[in-house]
């Protein structure tokens, strides 16, 4: 969900609960100014969400409104449930555990013949243990990425030298059999790819970071899209 959608999502669960909101009220609860608070009604309202009021004296949502809950197709089920299994043991435990989650809503949602179709799959990608340090790093990594929190790595790289740095990591990259973080080395000052599995330590550290225009993911895709057409 965007951070707007989930703003809309926000405003109606206060509008829910309320009598009467003002703008002000809203904007308090938001954490924004009152200006975008006019706008997101506006376009709640003509979107088809019955707000009633005007700026000045607040606004309610008729009774018994609620937002539709997320609807999938039996096939588009299918494919979660058929792409589930490829992907849950190539990541962390949280992932794991979150993709299993997902897939037991799935199945509860489906009607039996197709839960029992769907129970049998025949795609599989067994876990035969060759990448321990995915479910070791893949977790810190991830979780590092999302908060935007600088990593300490103690790496090894293919030549077999030893280095700690520190990083700001900014996407996971699933390459052929490994797993890939992009980040910007501070050691380095430009964008470098870190094999989890030479990564012989990852530490947190307490400083966090904010994209830039010239040291971020969309940059960097930017510049590997450029050398690709260069070659």
């Amino acid at each position: 969900m965007t951070r707007r959608a989930d703003r809309l999502f926000q405003i109606v669960q206060i509008l829910r609960g309320r009598r009467l909101t003002t703008a002000a009220l809203l904007a308090e609860r938001l954490g924004v100014s009152e200006r975008p608070v006019y706008r997101e009604i506006r376009d709640l309202s003509l979107s088809g969400v019955p707000v009633e009021g005007e700026a000045g004296s607040g606004y309610r949502l008729l009774a018994g409104y609620d937002l539709p809950p997320l609807m999938l197709t039996t096939k588009e089920s299918e494919a979660l449930l058929a792409a589930i299994p490829l992907r849950n043991p190539w990541g962390g435990e949280a992932l794991s555990q979150s993709l299993e989650s997902a897939q037991e809503k799935i199945l509860a949602i489906l009607p039996e013949a197709r839960r029992r179709q769907a129970e049998q799959t025949r795609l599989f990608a067994p876990d035969l243990g060759a990448h321990r340090y995915a479910k070791t790093h893949f977790d810190v990594i991830h979780q590092a990425v999302s908060n935007q929190q600088v990593l300490q790595l103690h790496y090894q790289d293919e030549s077999g030298q030893v280095t700690w740095r520190e990083v700001l990591p900014l996407g996971l990259f699933f390459w052929g059999e490994r797993w890939l973080l992009v980040a910007w080395c501070e050691l380095r000052n430009d964008y470098r790819n870190f094999r989890l599995d030479r990564c012989l330590e990852v530490r947190r550290t307490e400083r966090r970071f904010s994209e830039c225009a010239d040291r971020s993911l969309s940059d960097f895709l930017r510049k590997v899209r450029c050398e690709v057409r260069e070659k």
